[in-house]
């Protein structure tokens, strides 16, 4: 298949729009209308994963993190991301990465943690705002019908498990036709009066353009008046982190416990145990630590999460028990979700998991 066609469909359930400002997930090294016929999944993209790539015979490395996060203006083989785009360029192997977009949407990473664990009731621990649009556009009546179902096809109209939502006021409009105008209805020169419906539908930001152009293209009026309005609702399947319940209250000792085989942990950092039992769980792969509050708030008794520092644990307050269980090790399932999601789809594209270890940690005991 072509690049573009696996892409696409990771960024549908993973859009780029949800990835944070500082990220750069999407395709790094790549034409997207080059095929590819075998990829190799992997937590990093390093030297050695591109070796591991050609070595097997893949052509496009689908990675959770970026090998490239800044701009880069030279490429001499001075460090270790530069050398590996150029060896990805060299043997034409594609690189692309789904970051924060993947830890960004319910059933992603964070998800994939609290499968592990059997959580029950999973949700997003942290829901974004933002990420709703409202369009008003106002419609001869004749021609409501038409301009409302090319909006429901571009897309607009979705709100949870229900489509094709609108609301319709009735009124009319006035216009006067100047000269060079085409107009569809009235003459020049001549004021018109006519009814009208104000439509007004939400649609996800990222879909903005291809719900205008489809709104226009249905319109008969030379001149649109419409307006798009960002909506403070928060969308309950795109956020950071997951929060979940388990199916029996555990001692706080027997839940570490557990935690470390579900996970297969070397080591967990935590803070003082409280003398309650954990039944609510709060999670978010990599460094987590900005969600502590939402995890509080949200009744949890443990937030495991990665890439705390030391006077940082101090603001669990003895309200939470803090887990730190590794950067690499909180998002390692990233890749099992990856493969789960390509074979789905695509069953009969090869896809192969990396048999390279890229923690870059390592544990002496």
């Amino acid at each position: 298949m072509k690049i573009r066609e696996i892409t696409a469909y990771l960024e549908s359930i993973a859009p780029l729009a949800y990835q944070e400002s500082y990220d750069n997930s999407g395709l790094i090294v790549g034409n997207p209308n080059d095929e590819v016929s075998k990829a190799l999944i992997s937590l990093d993209c390093t030297e050695e994963v591109v070796d591991e790539a050609i070595g097997k015979g893949c052509d496009i490395i689908i990675s959770h993190h970026p090998i490239v996060f800044k701009g880069l203006k030279k490429f001499n083989n001075k460090n270790y991301v530069e050398r590996t785009v150029i060896k990805a360029i060299k043997n034409n192997i594609a690189l692309y990465a789904i970051h924060t977009n993947l830890d960004n949407v319910l059933g992603g990473v964070s998800s994939k943690i609290a499968e592990k664990l059997e959580l029950e009731n999973t949700a997003i621990l942290s829901p974004k705002s933002g990420l709703v649009k409202k369009l008003v556009v106002y419609v001869p009546r004749a021609n409501v019908e038409e301009v409302r179902q090319a909006l429901f096809e571009a897309g607009a109209g979705s709100i949870g498990d229900y489509d094709q939502c609108s609301y319709n006021t009735a009124g009319y409009g006035t216009f006067r036709p100047l000269a060079g105008a085409n107009p569809a209805i009235g003459e020049i020169g001549t004021q018109e009066r006519v009814e009208e419906t104000k439509i007004e539908v939400i649609f996800p930001a990222q879909i903005e353009r291809q719900v205008i152009v489809s709104m226009l293209a249905a319109h008969p009026y030379e001149e649109v008046a419409y307006h798009t309005i960002t909506l403070d609702n928060k969308l309950q399947y795109v956020g950071s982190g997951a929060i979940g319940n388990l199916a029996e209250p555990m001692d706080a000792q027997d839940f570490l416990a557990y935690l470390k085989d579900k996970l297969k942990l070397n080591v967990i950092r935590h803070t003082h145990l409280l003398d309650k039992k954990i039944a609510r769980v709060a999670v978010c792969g990599g460094a987590g630590g900005f969600l502590l509050n939402e995890a509080k708030r949200s009744g949890a008794d443990i937030f495991i999460t990665a890439d705390y520092k030391y006077h940082e644990f101090f603001d669990a307050e003895d309200d939470i028990i803090i887990a730190d269980i590794g950067h690499y090790e909180s998002e390692q399932f990233t890749q099992e979700l990856l493969l789960e999601i390509i074979r789905k789809k695509f069953v009969n594209f090869a896809v192969l998991l990396t048999e390279i270890d890229t923690n870059p940690i390592k544990y002496y005991s």
